[in-house]
């Protein structure tokens, strides 16, 4: 499946998750304990990969890696948005110098 493809569909499924059932769906649970909660594993796995990128196992910090991307796209449901804006911010950003991007923040 391509990239595009994955990031679609599990973004799909994360969309349908809103309505089912927190006791069958671990991410309709997190929907169900509300954004602090869908906050609180972000920064957790946020703190994962800082961990996992300190160690030698580069297998253990891509799984880390996938784990924080998929709760901030939870994140983005709950909030929502979409994989799609993250990329459609990523694509403008595309070829300006990082010091560029930053400044143009505060304008």
């Amino acid at each position: 499946m391509a990239q595009s493809d994955t990031l679609s569909a599990l973004q799909q499924v994360l969309r349908e998750r809103l309505a089912a059932d927190p006791n069958n769906s671990y991410v309709a649970s997190l929907y169900a304990k509300g954004l602090d909660q869908i906050l609180k594993k972000v920064g957790e796995e946020s703190a994962e990969v800082i961990i996992a990128a300190k160690g030698e196992d580069e297998i253990a910090l891509v799984k880390e890696v996938a784990d924080l991307w998929f709760h901030c796209m939870v994140l983005l449901v709950q909030k929502g948005l979409s994989s799609e804006d993250v990329l459609e911010e990523l694509n403008q950003r595309f070829g300006i110098s990082g010091h560029e991007e930053k400044a143009s923040r505060s304008k």
